[in-house]
């Protein structure tokens, strides 16, 4: 068997890490290619992760680049279909919800190649979300789902999907913040930061950043906290033009994008997080940190169920709410959810090999 892997933004390395990282532990006979198509270019965003995270560098850089959603979704398509013509993997593995996920799923089906798709299942309902339609059409195409939280079955039982196609294997971020984490608390923060005494904040989704009022209102909504401590505010490279055109709190200290590393020191020693961010959402459940989903809906409800996740939505009176709930109530009891264990990557390689042997007859 020859499997493609596919990591494409700076999440899906977090995702990816521990799936590479259980076929070296099984010592498999079958190849595992890595292709980076370079939706995300910048050093920052993917160079960094690799050396965190101990990824082997990509077998393959496609380096499409940046572009609208349409340029940039057809340049991975066409990159990729070339490769997979000439590299003619037996399966392609792809994460998460980005441009890259949905065409490398696309173009491999097409081209007849088995899929399996890490992430599966997850929903928010809000179809103005392009991560919402990647998923839909992504698990549509999709031989395997991998599943990370038991609503992901759910939503994938009532879409029509036969249950042989359904694993629920666990959450593959959560693998790599668990072996990562110790490594990352250790860590200094940078200054005016002390452990415990400041909050962090990222925000880069358009309906959030990409209209002046909207991003100025959420920004003042943050008055709470900024009014206490100081907040961090890694600067996502499309919410940097934006942030040119508001006026900026006092107390936030705009960061450059930070490595994997020290910013999951930077939110594990946070005395809150504030984010537009789905994985952080999961982060911060597993860490025990109280965080604030400044979105209107969430495709990962076990964090708001289980976890220490408030969905405050974006209209700024409901924001500074929840902020004063947790600065009134820091210690937010939480539970992590089932099978976030630290296990997720080796149980997807055992059903991929386990699909390969029977293929095989090994």
């Amino acid at each position: 068997m020859k499997c493609v892997v596919v990591a494409g933004a700076r999440p899906n390395f977090m995702k990816v890490a521990p799936i590479l990282e259980a076929f070296r532990e099984r010592q498999s006979e079958h190849s595992l290619v890595l292709v980076h198509t370079g939706q995300h270019y910048d050093a920052a965003m993917s160079g960094d992760f690799f050396r965190d995270l101990g990824l082997p560098q990509p077998d393959v850089d496609l380096g499409v680049g940046s572009g609208s959603h349409a340029e940039q979704t057809a340049r991975i398509m066409i990159a990729f279909e070339r490769f997979c013509v000439e590299h003619k993997p037996h399966w392609v593995l792809v994460v998460g919800d980005v441009n890259s996920t949905f065409a490398c799923a696309v173009t491999a089906k097409k081209l007849g190649i088995s899929v399996a798709h890490v992430e599966a299942g997850l929903r928010s309902r809000d179809m103005s979300m392009p991560e919402e339609i990647n998923r839909l059409c992504t698990d549509a195409v999709s031989d395997l789902l991998f599943t990370t939280e038991e609503s992901a079955n759910a939503n994938l039982a009532r879409e029509g999907f036969s249950p042989e196609r359904i694993h629920f294997a666990g959450n593959t971020m959560i693998d790599t913040l668990l072996c990562h984490i110790d490594a990352a608390r250790a860590l200094p923060l940078p200054p005016p930061f002390q452990a415990g005494s400041y909050a962090v904040l990222t925000l880069h989704r358009p309906s959030n950043v990409d209209c002046t009022d909207q991003f100025q209102g959420v920004l003042d909504a943050l008055e709470p906290v900024t009014s206490r401590m100081p907040v961090a505010f890694p600067v996502h490279p499309r919410t940097a033009h934006a942030l040119e055109q508001v006026r900026v709190p006092a107390n936030l200290v705009c960061l450059a994008p930070m490595s994997y590393i020290r910013f999951l020191g930077l939110v594990a020693n946070a005395r809150m997080v504030l984010t537009d961010s789905g994985g952080i959402q999961e982060e911060t459940t597993v860490l025990g940190i109280p965080c604030v989903t400044l979105r209107n809906n969430t495709e990962r409800p076990v964090t708001c169920e289980l976890g220490t996740n408030i969905l405050a939505g974006t209209d700024p009176e409901y924001i500074r709410q929840a902020i004063c709930s947790v600065l009134t109530n820091p210690k937010r009891s939480g539970r992590v959810p089932p099978r976030w264990d630290g296990k997720a990557g080796l149980r997807i390689a055992d059903v991929l090999l386990g699909h390969a042997s029977a293929a095989t007859g090994c």
